[in-house]
């Protein structure tokens, strides 16, 4: 079979042009970059210093200060018209995973800085006789993102505050209704990560994924308003949904492309098949 179906997906989810975007700094160290297409709106903010190849916080040297004047940023260029909101949710801005947290950012002005960000993503599969059963969400269609599309049965992004598993554990009751004890259950495999020109800005993350094996008698239950409906499809089925580049949700299609390579639907032997893992990872 031919990856060029999940090298396609590999590739639009890499689509980055660095040209666009001038170099972002807090505390002295590169955290992002914004759109070079509004650095004259930037100019001349109180909160920011221009530096001969980008901008710099101007604040305090302290955690606190610093996401105080970032949060103040943001609602000064939420006003001009940029392209940014709020979703009342706070990222960690840092430079790789495990760094102690420069600031804590709205998540919905990271793109627009180009922070790096993390999120978790569970694949939540059936074993029977003739192979693996997996579940998924179709998104609502009132979501901002990918409505109607399709998506792992939980992922969420990684809020300030937070560990891995405790996030997981939070967006697996609120999207599946998946409780505690059987979560506990759940083995972190594998990350993925890209780079995109999206949303007024950019997105450079990384996905944590893990799998949770489940028995017939499993059935998910939304807590929120994430999915409409949910669906348990046989693998094979998966993999002719893939084909469609309409059907899922940018970004879940790497995790289930991972997937299909953890789990031998992928043979070491494809032409291809080290690229594809590699790229995976960018």
């Amino acid at each position: 079979m031919s990856l060029d179906t999940y090298f396609r997906y590999i590739e639009a989810c890499n689509h980055f042009d660095p040209a666009d975007f001038l170099p972002f700094y807090i505390a002295g160290r590169l955290v992002g970059r914004v759109p070079a297409a509004h650095a004259s709106a930037l100019d001349g903010r109180p909160q920011l210093e221009r530096h001969a190849d980008g901008f710099a916080l101007v604040a305090g040297d302290s955690f606190a200060a610093r996401s105080e004047v970032i949060d103040s940023l943001v609602g000064d260029l939420i006003a001009a018209g940029l392209p940014l909101r709020r979703r009342k949710e706070k990222f960690a801005v840092v430079n790789s995973w495990g760094d102690e947290p420069l600031a804590a950012l709205d998540r919905g002005a990271v793109p627009f800085f180009g922070i790096k960000a993390f999120g978790v993503h569970l694949n939540v599969f059936v074993r029977t006789p003739e192979g693996l059963d997996m579940w998924l969400g179709r998104r609502s269609r009132t979501k901002p993102v990918a409505p109607g599309q399709l998506d792992n049965l939980v992922a969420g992004g990684q809020p300030i505050g937070l560990t891995l598993w405790e996030n997981l554990a939070k967006e697996a009751d609120e999207e599946a209704g998946i409780p505690a004890d059987l979560i506990s259950y759940a083995k972190p495999v594998s990350a993925v990560s890209y780079r995109m020109n999206a949303d007024g800005g950019s997105r450079d993350d990384v996905l944590f994924a893990y799998d949770l094996e489940v028995d017939e008698a499993f059935k998910p239950v939304s807590h929120d308003d994430e999915h409409e409906a949910f669906l348990r499809l046989p693998l094979a089925r998966v993999i002719e949904l893939l084909q469609d580049p309409h059907e899922f949700k940018f970004n879940v299609t790497l995790v289930l492309v991972d997937f299909l390579v953890r789990h031998g639907y992928i043979a070491a032997d494809s032409p291809g098949f080290l690229d594809l893992v590699k790229a995976l990872r960018r």
